[in-house]
């Protein structure tokens, strides 16, 4: 029998889990199964999903199909409904090894239970699932699970849960291992990261987490974090970023509008002026820090006013890579219950986001020209910045290694060395 076919939507952190599964299917047995691992962020998503589902379907005839991840968790019976579908399993069941023993199962796919999806509400821990990464380039290391926190627009919490912290000591040893395997660059992925460390003994923070990496594992060339709330930010983050080369002068931040009155009514925990604060007294800690940020277009009650406070942060902000979602609205969100923006209105707004995302991007690679950086390679032509941005070159590299290389020109996406 054929090895699982595996798809991953949406998130880093669906990757990351994504390539846990894969290990736990394959130390089950499981065989000529398609496992689909769904992303719930907005409807687009979820028809997304349902449309992956059926592509799979139909190239592999007769192969059982199993759904699982964020869109599986919150809405089971829309995956089950559809006559693709084998099994509906959810988030923290796909988690467990002892999910793909039962699955491995001869007479599984004729059982007539076909959601498989507790209560994630209840879910108190988060395995430090050991993983060897992405190809042989970048690592990828899930250190929280879930959030507490309940933005109108978001959807998430019912998805993922509560928010769980993996121990240090677990983390630290795994990089450890990481390293050991030839990783030269770890990346800290989780749904909320800025809340690791408060269901842990002690409450440690990210910072903390940060600072304990740095000084145990020494020979660990970069860390990167993925995504944080800039308002969650904590002393010993700062710290770091001021202080510690290995950590990488990149941040994707958690902002979603530029507006007062519309992040009061997404239930967000900062304003526009301590958006901007933070990303000044980042980059006074480090010059040469580049921000990211997702920001939603088209926010209930949403006014014109509104949304050019949202694009002016673009500037205000100074942010280079921009991740726009046009606001989608999901049932059961309070958002979902406000005065909705109309639809051209929000896809107007998103491309007008994205076009001063590109022009963001386009400043920064402009200042990029002439100068040196340090590259990991992810494939033999190939590689990012310790900005994140882009690299591609003229011959074959190694992929996971570190060079050294002059910025040539860029054709506004990437770079050319």
């Amino acid at each position: 029998m054929s090895a699982p076919v595996f798809s991953t939507l949406g998130c880093r952190l669906n990757a990351y889990e994504t390539e846990a599964m894969r290990e736990m299917a394959e130390s089950a047995g499981l065989s000529g199964a398609v496992i689909v691992n769904t992303c719930a962020v907005t409807a687009e998503a979820v028809r997304k999903a349902r449309q992956e589902i059926r592509r799979l379907s139909r190239e592999n005839p007769g192969a059982p199909v199993i759904v699982t991840g964020c869109a599986a968790q919150t809405e089971p019976e829309t995956f089950a409904a559809m006559p693709e579908v084998t099994r509906v399993i959810g988030n923290h069941e796909k988690m467990q090894p002892e999910t793909w023993t039962q699955l491995r199962a001869p007479d599984w796919v004729g059982e007539t239970e076909k959601i498989r999806v507790d209560d994630i509400m209840s879910v108190r821990e988060t395995a430090g699932h050991l993983i060897d990464g992405f190809g042989r380039h970048r690592a990828y290391v899930q250190v929280q699970n879930g959030c507490d926190h309940r933005c109108t627009f978001c959807i998430i919490p019912y998805g993922r849960g509560n928010s769980r912290s993996v121990p240090a000591g677990v983390v630290v040893d795994q990089i450890k291992r990481l390293r050991d395997r030839g990783f030269n660059e770890v990346v800290l992925t989780g749904v909320d990261l800025t809340s690791w460390g408060a269901d842990l003994p002690g409450q440690p923070r990210l910072g903390d987490l940060v600072m304990r990496i740095l000084r145990l594992v020494p020979d660990l060339p970069r860390l990167r974090i993925s995504s944080i709330d800039s308002i969650e930010a904590d002393e010993n983050l700062m710290l770091a970023i001021a202080t510690e080369p290995r950590l990488m002068p990149h941040l994707h931040l958690s902002l979603q509008a530029g507006d007062d009155m519309i992040l009061k009514r997404m239930k967000r925990r900062h304003l526009r002026d301590e958006a901007i604060r933070f990303c000044e007294d980042a980059r006074k800690l480090r010059p040469g820090m580049v921000f990211g940020a997702d920001i939603i277009a088209g926010f209930p009650t949403e006014t014109e006013a509104m949304f050019d406070n949202s694009l002016k942060l673009v500037t205000d902000c100074d942010l280079t890579f921009l991740h726009v979602f046009p606001y989608s609205a999901r049932k059961g969100t309070p958002a979902a219950r406000m005065p909705q923006v109309r639809g051209e209105v929000i896809r107007d707004r998103a491309a007008r986001l994205r076009e001063a995302g590109d022009a963001a991007l386009n400043r920064h690679l402009d200042a990029q020209l002439g100068r040196r950086h340090s590259i990991l390679t992810e494939g033999p032509r190939l590689g990012r910045t310790e900005q994140f941005a882009e690299v591609t070159f003229d011959r074959d590299m190694p992929e996971g290694s570190l060079i050294d290389v002059t910025v040539l020109r860029h054709d506004g996406q990437r770079l050319a060395a």
